[in-house]
């Protein structure tokens, strides 16, 4: 199963619209955060992918929860923005929670800076900003083999 993740998007529908375009394979789509119109903007355009939404610190009056967690091939994933833990100081307090919910995967948002990790048994992604010059977004593959994670720039 490949998994699209995206965050940051602060208004750049097109970047958004492109990236899904150009991910016809991924089933499921996590979104996490700032830019909740957008992604209610262009979801209505891709009806068979599954998406799994949380809300961000500039996602006023949101209809999206804070957190999510979904099991997705076998594995459990969470997902937050991550203003709630705490990120742009450190993932530290968020890969604990990852830790007490037994989560395979822990996604989040907010620095607007891309990143992989594996820490402790727990694969971890931000995948940073999708908006503007130079924006980024991430795909994981789960197979029988295992848990890929890559973060990929948009090309313009």
């Amino acid at each position: 199963m490949r998994i699209l993740v995206v965050s940051d998007s602060h208004g750049d529908i097109g970047s958004l619209r492109r990236v899904l375009l150009a991910q016809p394979q991924a089933e499921a789509v996590f979104f996490l955060g700032d830019g909740e119109r957008d992604i209610e903007a262009v979801r209505p355009d891709f009806p068979q992918k599954q998406f799994i939404c949380v809300s961000g610190n500039y996602d006023f009056a949101s209809l999206y929860p804070t957190q999510e967690s979904r099991l997705l091939c076998g594995k459990k994933i969470i997902a937050c923005h991550g203003h709630t833990f705490g990120v742009k100081s450190g993932w530290e307090a968020y890969l604990a929670y990852a830790r007490k919910v037994n989560a395979d995967i822990a996604l989040f948002g907010h620095t607007h800076c891309a990143l992989t990790q594996y820490e402790d048994g727990i694969y971890l992604m931000n995948p940073g900003s999708l908006r503007g010059y130079g924006g980024t977004y991430g795909l994981i593959d789960v197979t029988e083999a295992g848990i890929v994670m890559n973060v990929v720039e948009i090309k313009a």
